[in-house]
């Protein structure tokens, strides 16, 4: 309904009275959507309760923003999301939210797998915020807005476009979002474009524990390279004022803002939440008086745009339309077997397997034999050179070509622009990738060494790998994350720098984890990832054996036996290697277990034992097939595993020999359950070759 002149102009302080109707519209679905999800609740109906209550606020932010603005939003986010959605022609989100409620596959965003603020036409990237893990995608986004179109990259935002990514007080204690938020004042102060908005909703407390009074504002009022802005959210004036001018800073400077939204929490924190364990009855009802609800009613009556009786018939009108809704959604069919619930995840793999089964090689003339480092920098001049939108960063890898030269030279060849250094925050390289994949980029950033990946990887399990899921495939995060790894280093060791433990990412659903060991291998699997991430959107880890990096020798010294030439081929995803034909016994192994199980082959050939060896290639997808039929054609399988026992990738091969009906004898040689220490102590729990040669015979001479 179209507002009426207001009788008194002066109270909206310049504001229309349409703006300030229509977000009082949108805060008053945002509440009885959350009355209505303790009701579906109490009915066994509804499966989400944390609500937006009292935060209502936010829906005059979006009001202050363009459709168009990329927004990664708080679960508190309801009348954000709302508020948005009117700008924005089509679709019904009071339905939306409500389907999300109930888990019905209807859900336009997620298909019924989560209760998520989302829609691919309103640029709400779904997210499930784990402590504000989406803080680090959204500075991704940000940096991406420009450079994108600029590398000649297919972005879906426009060039004056800002990024906005709200969050809550307790949130903003956490070390993902200090290191955004840090990494967001690093980029603006070296003068790149970072066009982000933080919204940081400050109710005062976080579940039970309150945030100091003033610490907000405090820690962010006056920062170098962050403006501040501060808004009462229960004065609806103040909010839209104040959210203009924050995303006027943003979007004509290009730099980023911390907008200040002081809310109150109503309902607690979810329906099984009793605030009154933790809070005196006075503290939960003076939140009352600055409900915003309240707010932006007294305003409406103050300037002559609404009657007192016009806002109570609202109100009620609302709750029958949300109410009746409702009861409705609650009738619809929820996900109903497995297969339905994996859709995503099992398309996308799917999709990239077929995709990298189908593609031709790559035209190159014909190589001299390379090392592996080599492979891989040959790998990626090819994927910079055919790819726009391609990036490469992380620490070290620009000007000085990272701390192993794999990148040496990149830059020169290809701009800063493409390939540059980060500051040394794993989980903002791994954010800016994430947020530069849903910009159209092709991120290919770099962990420096595999233990730092411990840092940051709830940016890959909680953000990256989740995002098909949550999003039905909607939205996508294609990236290779390159990752220098694995043990037996000589001369620079430690447990930092030689570290064996992937337990971590082993199993996360839809991840695609590649493990080349040698040159030729190294370059056609990384045109896979490449080939995978694009056509399919899947998130692929790339472990790179430090130790095999520039190892050119194999049985010994100057035979130049792990040397290989790059012949441009592209390995499809989940196929084996097989090296050699022998009938008494099948080796499983991967990376630096590989040369290490060639050697021993070369022993028991000698005592008329006949060995092949399987390098896996593919942690993920596993490469069951090929495991299954060299395991059949011996009768005979030792898992060579330089990662530990427990946890390790020896336990995912067994099982899948299981599972599938193996009954032939089998065994595993693998490193200790440990920590690696310095120097020549690492050998000691480490898996050696002398183990893996006496673990061969045991197997060969005891079945």
């Amino acid at each position: 309904m179209d507002a009426p002149a207001a009788t008194n102009p002066a109270v909206l302080q310049g504001i229309s009275a349409q703006r300030v109707l229509e977000v009082f519209e949108a805060q008053l679905g945002s509440r009885h959507l959350d009355l209505a999800a303790r009701w579906l609740r109490s009915r066994g109906a509804g499966f989400y309760t944390i609500g937006s209550a009292g935060h209502e606020s936010n829906a005059a932010v979006a009001a202050a923003l363009r459709p168009t603005d990329p927004a990664l939003l708080h679960y508190r986010s309801g009348g954000f999301y709302l508020a948005r959605a009117r700008q924005v022609d089509g679709g019904d989100p009071l339905r939306d939210v409500l389907l999300g409620l109930v888990a019905a596959t209807a859900e336009p965003i997620s298909g019924g797998r989560h209760k998520v603020f989302g829609r691919h036409d309103l640029t709400v990237i779904p997210q499930t915020s784990t402590i504000a893990s989406h803080l680090p995608r959204a500075l991704g986004v940000a940096f991406s807005i420009a450079r994108a179109r600029k590398l000649g990259a297919r972005s879906p935002w426009p060039d004056d476009a800002l990024a906005v990514c709200s969050f809550g007080d307790a949130s903003a204690n956490h070390s993902t979002a200090v290191g955004a938020l840090n990494a967001a004042m690093h980029t603006a102060y070296q003068g790149v474009p970072m066009p982000l908005l933080f919204v940081c909703e400050d109710n005062g407390i976080g579940i039970s524990v309150p945030t100091p009074r003033g610490w907000i504002a405090r820690t962010y009022g006056d920062r170098p390279d962050l403006a501040y802005f501060a808004a009462d959210g229960a004065d609806p004036t103040d909010v839209l004022a104040t959210a203009e001018r924050a995303a006027a800073y943003v979007r004509t400077r290009r730099r980023p803002a911390f907008l200040h939204l002081r809310t109150v929490r109503l309902m607690g924190h979810a329906g099984s939440d009793f605030e009154p364990a933790y809070r005196t009855p006075d503290e939960i009802t003076t939140d009352y008086a600055r409900d915003p609800l309240l707010g932006t009613a007294r305003l409406l009556i103050a300037a002559g745009v609404r009657t007192p009786r016009d806002v109570l018939d609202a109100y009620e009108a609302t709750r029958d339309e949300v109410l009746a809704m409702a009861a409705e959604v609650a009738e619809l069919p929820q996900l109903d077997s497995a297969r339905a619930v994996l859709a995503p995840l099992r398309d996308a793999l799917d999709d990239a397997v077929a995709a990298s089964t189908a593609a031709p090689a790559v035209e190159r003339g014909t190589g001299s034999p390379i090392t592996l480092a080599q492979a891989v920098n040959g790998a990626l001049r090819d994927v910079l050179t055919d790819v726009p939108g391609t990036v490469v960063f992380g620490e070290d890898v620009g000007r000085k070509g990272g701390v192993y030269g794999v990148t040496r030279g990149l830059q020169a060849t290809f701009g800063r622009a493409r390939v540059f250094d980060t500051l040394l925050d794993e989980q903002s390289i791994l954010g800016l990738a994430l947020g530069g994949a849903v910009s159209g980029l092709l991120p290919i950033p770099e962990i420096q060494y595999l233990a730092y990946l411990h840092n940051a990887a709830d940016q890959i399990r909680g953000e990256g790998a989740t995002l098909q899921f949550f999003s039905n495939r909607q939205y996508r995060n294609p990236m290779v994350v390159r990752i220098a790894g694995y043990g037996y280093q000589k001369g620079f060791g430690g447990h930092f720098h030689n570290d064996n433990s992937i337990t971590a990412i082993r199993d996360i659903p839809g991840l695609v984890i590649a493990s080349p060991s040698r040159a030729d291998d190294a370059a056609a699997m990384l045109r896979a990832c490449v080939i995978a991430a694009r056509s399919a959107g899947v998130v692929c880890v790339f472990l790179e054996p430090i130790a095999l990096y520039h190892t050119k020798d194999l049985y010994a010294d100057g035979d130049d036996g792990w040397l290989a030439v790059d012949t441009g081929a592209v390995t499809p995803l989940g196929r084996a290697r097989t090296y050699g034909d022998g009938r008494d016994l099948t080796i499983l192994t991967f990376g630096n277990g590989v040369p290490m199980s060639l050697r021993v082959t070369r022993r028991l050939a000698d005592l008329g034992i006949g060995t092949r060896v399987v390098d896996l290639r593919w942690l993920a997808p596993l490469p069951v097939d090929d495991v299954l039929a060299e395991a059949a054609a011996t009768g005979r399988v030792l898992v060579v595993d330089e990662t530990r026992r427990s946890g390790g990738v020896s336990e995912g091969v067994l099982s899948a020999l299981i599972d599938h009906g193996y009954t032939g004898a089998m065994t595993r040689a693998a490193s200790h359950d440990g920590f690696i220490p310095l120097g020549d102590a690492a050998l000691h729990v480490l898996l050696s070759e002398d183990a893996v040669y006496d673990a061969a015979l045991e197997l060969v001479r005891g079945s």
